[in-house]
């Protein structure tokens, strides 16, 4: 009598989210599976709709710098500063050197910290906890500048219209330096493990590939585009602050897939810390800040380049104290979109894997 059994794969629909035990923010993602491989994917959306760009049209123009930067926690830095630049540009204020170095290194801090949070988390899903535990203490090294710095460890609150609201002296340029060199010792570290990790590479590599050309369709900004090959950055493309005045590198990968966006994270924490070395040594004297003015009737727009990619503001004021429309486009907004490229005939156990790669922010997106 023969025994053996076929097991055949059966086609079906596994609904993940949006509240899950393996998702970090509530997403909502439909999975038609042919065994364990993932067919097809939908997506929804709007979970945790907030209605930020209204509350925005209730506030005065400096109450909504208080605003935008609760948008969202890792990005928080660059949601203020983008919404002064279009203020700025809607009002012709001219940010003095100083400010505009001082408003580099914020950004630029929280970018290092932001990028290191990612990749951390890609160890905790791929299972490597003593990795996790060792980039996420090397995080608190960012934490604790901010903390010394600003006064806080994750919404800064550095930026005004105009300027900014802190200041460097002789200590902190001490303190700062001291730390980012643990930081860059450790990264190089990091860097090492996950290039060359054989429990890295076979959970990463070849991974929720994305082609260029789907990524170039798509429009996809940020790590997950340079991830592909894509040499885009705002810091470059259009500077801003004073990018223009710095030493960095566009960092890309030509993988596609989730090791080279976690390469692409971890090299350009490197280039942060390379630049804020040089705005602790370049920095130049002056005033801190601009002398407020009328916010006149008219629209201005704003980018800069947030941790997670390209960040677009649009302001419209018709002569008064509130704005008459405050929009934005995250990054998030278009990456999300490649969710389904890379997914295609996955795993379902890298489902999770692959979304962490994007690194969404559900909060910025769902504003």
């Amino acid at each position: 009598m023969n025994t053996t059994q076929t097991c055949e794969q059966k086609s079906f629909t596994l609904p993940i989210g949006p509240v899950h035990v393996a998702l970090e923010e509530p997403m909502y993602f439909r999975l038609e599976l042919d065994g364990e491989r993932v067919r097809h994917v939908d997506i929804t959306s709007g979970h945790v709709h907030r209605g930020m760009e209204a509350l925005a049209a209730k506030r005065n123009f400096f109450q909504n710098v208080v605003l935008t930067e609760r948008v969202c926690s890792l990005c928080s830095n660059s949601h203020p500063l983008t919404y002064c630049m279009a203020v700025e540009t809607l009002t012709g204020i001219k940010v003095p050197p100083r400010a505009q170095y001082l408003r580099v290194m914020a950004e630029e801090i929280k970018r290092i910290a932001s990028n290191l949070f990612n990749v951390g988390i890609m160890a905790h899903v791929i299972g490597y906890k003593s990795l996790f535990m060792h980039v996420m203490e090397v995080r608190e090294l960012m934490q604790d500048i901010k903390e010394y710095i600003f006064g806080n460890r994750m919404d800064l609150a550095a930026n005004c219209i105009g300027g900014v609201k802190y200041d460097m002296d002789e200590e902190l340029r001490e303190y700062a330096d001291k730390n980012l060199e643990q930081v860059a010792m450790h990264l190089r570290e990091i860097i090492d493990i996950y290039r060359h990790d054989p429990m890295i590479r076979a959970r990463t590599q070849g991974v929720g590939v994305l082609p260029v050309l789907e990524a170039e369709r798509l429009g996809l900004v940020g790590p997950v585009a340079r991830g592909s090959g894509i040499r885009l950055d705002v810091r470059r493309d259009a500077p801003y602050a004073a990018y223009a005045d710095l030493d960095f590198q566009v960092i890309t990968e030509s993988g596609g897939d989730v090791h080279a966006r976690a390469m692409v994270r971890l090299r350009e924490a490197g280039e942060g810390i390379g630049i804020v070395r040089q705005i602790l040594r370049k920095l130049p004297e002056g005033e801190r800040s601009a002398p407020l003015q009328h916010v006149p009737a008219g629209e201005a727009v704003a980018r800069s380049e947030a941790p997670r990619g390209e960040l677009f503001y649009y302001l419209r004021s018709d002569g008064s104290d509130v704005p008459l429309r405050l929009k934005w486009r995250v990054p998030s907004y278009m990456n999300w979109e490649a969710l389904p490229v890379m997914m295609k005939d996955c795993a379902v156990a890298d489902v999770t894997l692959i979304v962490n790669s994007i690194d969404p922010c559900v909060s910025c997106t769902e504003r």
